[in-house]
């Protein structure tokens, strides 16, 4: 049974199908995952993982939702194993087929991503983890918290992308952009105050790794396929970007749902917001304003936007750095491959176009540079 893997847009009605199904009766051996993990017991897991795995016509059956809720299931035990530093699909090389195969019906990347772990996950009694600790369920809530807010976002950025800083709804449209990223703001903290950073560099970070799929390594379900680096592509990034940041975007792009691809295909390379509202002021911002002073507040709701962002970024690497110390970490980079010095260099040029932006809004005759921070 096929079909249109396009449609696939996480919508809040598919959300909970996925959580609610257990198409592979993975119910009971995946309350019983964090005890094997905790026991390092690879022959269990492996054994598991075996028999999770659908025949082909059972596979051949599944609509959208179960094969979502297969790779959910199948991708706790594949980083399970990865954690004790067994290559999974070595020990289980039937299953190669069936997560080739369920890669292509949902038009993602063969193996689980942040969207299986989180998203998709249910809450409650069959909430899977791979420890069971409540720092785990803390972390997972805080990307479950964002996602639906994220989705609008990215929306309302392709609307902007199209309309005219002059247009009197832009400010408004920038301040419903501004409204739904400020839940990113409240799940960092949730993580600051629940998580601990030793907990996730030596606990939870080994269960992220990558695994080996058909020849190609795919990265684990990692905080960084959540989505904020197509809202920084929209806002300054498809032009402004420089190559660190950009090399790190576009290995990010196959994580994505295929509305968020799409999205990025259409952005990518084009100018940016903050490009267009520079080009907008021209060489004589007053003269422009006294013809359009709507541009003054679309910049202005631009700036209190990119501030978001920017109190976002500016905690998110303060957990990294503590995570990612010398003395405590396991791993030199981050579970979707960004370095500290990578999320030090995003978070810079957030706040020079942000700076720019200002100043761009400043009442005319007011050009002295302001200082944006978190």
């Amino acid at each position: 049974m096929y079909f249109n893997a396009a449609l696939l847009h996480g919508n809040d009605l598919q959300i909970d199908r996925v959580r609610a199904i257990d198409p592979l009766g993975a119910d009971g051996v995946c309350a019983r995952l964090p005890e094997m993990n905790l026991a390092a017991d690879v022959p269990t897991l492996v054994g598991a993982l075996r028999g999770l795995l659908p025949d082909a016509e059972t596979l051949a059956g599944f609509d959208m939702e179960e094969c979502l809720a297969a790779m959910r299931d199948l991708g706790m035990f594949l980083g399970s194993i990865k954690r004790h530093r067994e290559e999974p699909l070595r020990l289980v090389p039937e299953a190669r087929p069936v997560l080739l195969e369920l890669g292509v019906r949902t038009d993602l990347v063969p193996r689980d991503t942040v969207h299986h772990y989180c998203t998709w996950n249910p809450v409650g009694e069959r909430q899977r983890m791979y420890t069971g600790d409540e720092q785990e369920n803390h972390l997972q809530n805080s990307v479950r918290m964002v996602f639906p807010h994220l989705r609008v976002a990215l929306e309302l950025c392709d609307l902007l992308r199209d309309l005219e800083f002059a247009d009197p709804k832009f400010p408004i449209l920038v301040d419903a952009l501004n409204r739904e990223l400020r839940p990113m703001v409240a799940s960092i903290d949730l993580v600051v105050g629940h998580v601990s950073p030793r907990f996730f560099a030596r606990t939870l970070r080994p269960y992220f790794e990558d695994v080996e799929v058909g020849g190609r390594s795919y990265l684990g379900p990692a905080a960084a396929q959540v989505p904020l680096w197509l809202v920084d592509e929209a806002v300054w990034a498809s032009d402004r970007g420089e190559r660190n940041y950009l090399e790190f975007l576009a290995d990010s792009v196959r994580y994505s749902l295929p509305r968020w691809r799409e999205l990025h295909d259409g952005w990518v390379g084009t100018p940016s917001l903050v490009t267009r509202l520079v080009e907008a002021y021209g060489d004589d911002p007053s003269a422009v304003e006294r013809v359009a002073p709507a541009l003054r507040a679309s910049a202005q709701s631009m700036v209190a936007m990119m501030r978001a962002i920017i109190v976002f970024r500016g905690r998110h690497l303060g957990i990294a750095r503590q995570a990612y110390e010398e003395d405590l970490r396991l791993y030199p980079v981050g579970s979707g491959g960004a370095s500290v010095d990578l999320l030090r260099e995003i978070i810079d040029l957030t706040r020079e176009n942000a700076q720019l932006t200002k100043m761009m809004g400043q009442t005319p005759g007011r050009a002295e540079a302001v200082e944006v921070s978190a």
